[in-house]
């Protein structure tokens, strides 16, 4: 049936500080940020603009976005 898209139990490739960012503030999967506020995800120490941009152009490509 309806296995998880692989894409979605991962987090996009973005800079190891950013990676490192979301794992410590418990995120491990992409699907995990849908609907997070990006306001949110900014303040995490090497979360930047670029990462931010990925992580959303990932999530829209499956009809999700941040909050």
């Amino acid at each position: 049936m309806g296995r998880v898209d692989s894409s979605l139990s991962a987090l996009p490739k973005i800079g190891a500080p950013a990676t490192r960012a979301l794992n410590n503030a418990g995120y491990k999967a992409l699907i995990e940020l849908a609907g997070v506020p990006r306001a949110e995800l900014a303040k995490l120490h090497g979360m930047g603009p670029k990462a931010l941009r990925t992580i959303q152009s990932a999530l829209e490509e499956h009809n999700l976005s941040l909050g």
